[in-house]
């Protein structure tokens, strides 16, 4: 098993105009490697093998850089066209373009060449650099490689790849179990009634987006001042991510601690997210996220994650009677039913996910527990 531990780096001067000259070099190499490897299938009708030594030297500027670095370029080349050639839904290898406001580069740990200990890391080639450990690592983990990235708003990060053994996960019986129904404008509601009351940060800074564009609008394209107003936009993207993410965590991680069985519906997000009438909202909420952020921790507590097909009619079923009302409009936020029901429809539809959830894990609850 694979775990991932990212953490913030604070890079001196000559560490950056390191890092700058090693993303030029694998995005070099890797648009060298593509552009051989299309041409050469054009004329052939064959694969094209092909490795950043071949380019060292007509190139010599190449080998100031960390090497792993280049090799690890060719073996992203080579997955984006396994990718490929398994689903072309995946696309062909695009190459890399040097406007990408976020760059990055991965190399591996050999021979002990990166070691992480007392708040600084040494990478190959820059040295011991200042990082901000905010987490304890295990010991017994294995120090597998790292990713270096410069964010758009120009902060410097590290991924660390570590090895451990599988642990193994004790199944703890289900006794209690949710079910939460997607909301536009909550992020969720669950069977319980509860609404999330998502903080809408994107929403709450488009005011001030909107300015901070509109100056860059002004300003002459490749200035200094144009860059440096581009810099403070990128700042405020990554900071309504940040708090986004970390709202995302700290919710999932308490839904993770109180129930064992979590139910939700399978949405195509990239669909809804295209709908001119709530698209903003969809990319807002990071619904997706949120869900994923769910699934690993609750396997990783021996708990478990059920998604309900999304053709499931949560909504439109009574959560008393079980009676199907065919003709419920977008609109209807009040669901109402012959037998007398009358409640808010998210929290219809979350009580039925619930349901819905339990009948496909094969779970019995005490009445009194099966939606709380």
């Amino acid at each position: 098993m694979n775990i991932v531990y990212r953490f913030r780096i604070y890079p001196n001067k000559s560490q950056k105009e390191l890092f700058a000259r090693t993303f030029g070099c694998v995005r070099f190499v890797y648009n060298q490697m593509l552009a051989e490897k299309k041409e050469y299938y054009e004329k052939t009708g064959k694969v094209l093998k092909v490795t950043p030594a071949k380019y060292k030297a007509e190139f010599p500027w190449l080998k100031e850089v960390d090497s792993l670095a280049l090799c690890n370029a060719q073996l992203h080349l080579q997955t984006a066209y396994k990718n490929f050639f398994r689903d072309s839904s995946a696309g062909f290898p695009k190459f890399k373009s040097k406007k990408n406001p976020v760059r990055s580069y991965t190399t591996n740990c050999v021979n002990g060449n990166i070691t992480l200990q007392n708040a600084k890391l040494e990478l190959p080639k820059a040295g011991w650099i200042r990082i901000k450990q905010h987490r304890s690592i295990d010991d017994r983990y294995i120090l597998k490689g790292a990713t270096v990235s410069q964010e758009a708003d120009d902060k410097y990060y590290v991924s660390l790849l570590y090895a451990a053994e599988e642990p193994e996960h004790e199944i703890r019986p289900v006794k209690t179990a949710i079910g939460l129904d997607f909301s536009m404008s909550e992020l969720y509601v669950d069977s319980n009634g509860a609404h999330a009351d998502y903080p809408h940060f994107f929403r709450k800074s488009q005011e001030k987006l909107a300015r901070e564009q509109r100056r860059l609008s002004h300003c002459e394209k490749g200035s200094g001042r144009y860059m440096k107003q581009k810099k403070k936009i990128a700042r405020l993207h990554a900071h309504i991510a940040r708090q986004r993410k970390d709202y995302l965590h700290k919710e999932s991680r308490k839904i993770t601690n109180f129930y064992d069985l979590v139910c939700i519906e399978s949405l195509n997000m990239k669909e809804m997210s295209q709908d001119s009438r709530f698209g903003t909202s969809v990319h807002d909420n990071g619904w997706g996220m949120f869900t994923d952020f769910l699934s690993y921790k609750l396997e990783r507590a021996g708990k478990k994650l059920v998604r309900i097909d999304k053709w499931y009619p949560s909504s439109k079923i009574c959560s008393c009677c079980g009676k199907l009302k065919k003709e419920l409009k977008l609109e209807d936020r009040i669901y109402s039913c012959t037998c007398g029901n009358q409640m808010n429809r998210d929290e219809n539809a979350a009580i039925n996910i619930c349901r819905e959830g339990l009948r496909i894990s094969g779970v019995e609850l005490e009445t009194e527990r099966k939606i709380s």
